[in-house]
């Protein structure tokens, strides 16, 4: 294909800038979870953008952060691997907020080591005044020297066509690396359990969801009905009043997430969805490398 462009765009920034937002919003449909608390992401999600003269294969990073245990290690390692893969760089941070240490931590860590094209956008403008902007992006232009800057609103959808033209101009020359009907690369057995960790983060206090992971045990197809899927998934909680609070009084409040799971599972996949959850206990979680492998965190060793 003449002057066709592809290439792997890593997005990056601290937690909860929107990062899964803008990736799900590009793509037109759900691959990363969304959630209101930070550190949402653990593992690299690959969604690819189909256009009639690109392919932009966004790589959207779990967000950068401190941390001593095998989980959080991991998480960055899959961040910079991403990073480094990458032929651009999206930078992301939050218009309200402006440049955070952390951010300018990331800038400083990774963005001027690699020397990568770089385009800083500005998510969330929806939530300043519009004069605001302009300030924000000459700031931005003396503590890095992107190549671009494109202010957006992930979630209203501002800007983000604007955004998916400026990427193109920095895509190397190149057939499509992705079949046309693909959008994602992630695993089934992943991507149910990412789903079934966002209604947990939805629906239990705030002191619950860094310590919870979903191991999708078996996916099957039914017997009879090949559009019916059965699935069988276990939550691993830390401690036992976490396990009690995911459960909730007569196991009202697993009820409620496995519905919710269910539902969305139903409309992503489009089969009829029976799930199973279980609630397991499991110390130190975070540093079982064979749990963790097993939870898609391959770059553990």
């Amino acid at each position: 294909m003449e002057n066709f462009r592809a290439g792997f765009v890593a997005i990056v920034g601290r937690p909860n800038v929107g990062k899964s937002t803008l990736l799900n919003n590009i793509i037109g449909t759900k691959l990363s979870i969304v959630s209101p608390r930070p550190q949402t992401t653990r593992i690299r999600i690959l969604g690819v953008k189909h256009l009639p003269d690109a392919q932009i294969i966004f790589l959207d990073t779990p967000g950068i952060q401190k941390g001593k245990d095998l989980l959080t290690k991991s998480v960055v390692e899959s961040a910079v691997t991403s990073i480094e893969d990458a032929d651009v760089i999206c930078m992301v941070i939050e218009a309200d907020r402006g440049w955070t240490n952390e951010d300018k931590q990331i800038v400083e860590n990774y963005l001027k080591k690699l020397n990568k094209p770089t385009i800083l956008v500005i998510n969330k403008i929806d939530k300043i005044q519009r004069d605001l902007v302009l300030p924000l992006i000459e700031e931005s232009t003396k503590i890095y020297s992107f190549n671009d800057i494109v202010p957006v609103s992930a979630i209203k959808n501002i800007n983000i066509d604007e955004l998916i033209n400026t990427i193109k101009k920095y895509l190397p020359e190149s057939p499509p690396l992705y079949p046309e009907d693909q959008i994602t690369d992630l695993p089934l057995k992943l991507y149910i359990g990412e789903i079934i960790r966002e209604k947990v983060f939805f629906n239990t206090r705030d002191e619950i969801p860094y310590s919870v992971a979903v191991d999708v045990e078996s996916v099957k197809e039914g017997d009879v009905n090949k559009d019916m899927l059965f699935i069988d998934a276990t939550i691993y909680v830390e401690k036992d009043n976490h396990k009690g609070i995911i459960i909730g009084k007569k196991g009202q409040m697993l009820k409620k997430i496995g519905t919710q799971a269910r539902q969305e599972l139903e409309h992503l996949l489009g089969k009829k969805v029976v799930l199973n959850l279980h609630v397991k206990v499991k110390e130190r979680w975070k540093e079982d490398i064979r749990l963790l492998r097993a939870l898609g965190y391959n770059q553990i060793s």
